[in-house]
């Protein structure tokens, strides 16, 4: 029977493992930061999906603090400054409106905006849904 000193003991695997864990945070940091944004002031866009929200929101404060009107040209977007006026394409059949940033959102993964029911409604997007857009800032 051999004793091994404690000295003796190797730990071949600790390496590895941290490697493996920082390829893996380093992959995940770089999916964060490759997004299709590139916002940067006036003349940024960015491409996602869009979504609407109308009628059970109606009324209630916006994150901006103003009343949410489904029949405003407005948008919800998580990093713009409000009062931001942002071109919205859908980029299924090339309609675009104007809006204006008002509200923080959307809250769900995989979209960048979401658009009062009145854009929705000009950008044709009622049916579907959720469409992609591309978002690009004016101002």
């Amino acid at each position: 029977m051999t004793i091994r000193s404690p000295d003796a003991i190797r730990e071949p695997s600790l390496p590895r493992i941290t490697s493996g864990l920082s390829t893996f945070a380093l992959l995940g940091a770089l999916a964060l930061l490759g997004g299709c944004s590139t916002f940067g002031g006036a003349g940024g866009s960015e491409t996602g999906k869009a979504s609407y929200y109308g009628d059970r929101h109606h009324g209630q404060r916006t994150a901006s603090g103003e009343r949410f009107d489904q029949n405003a040209m407005t948008a919800a977007h998580r990093t713009l400054p409000f009062g931001t006026r942002v071109r919205v394409t859908n980029l299924n059949n090339e309609r675009s409106v104007v809006l204006r940033i008002n509200d923080r959102g959307p809250f769900v993964r995989g979209r960048v905006i979401d658009v009062s029911r009145a854009a929705a409604v000009h950008l044709d997007m009622l049916r579907a849904g959720v469409v992609p857009v591309r978002v690009e800032a004016l101002d």
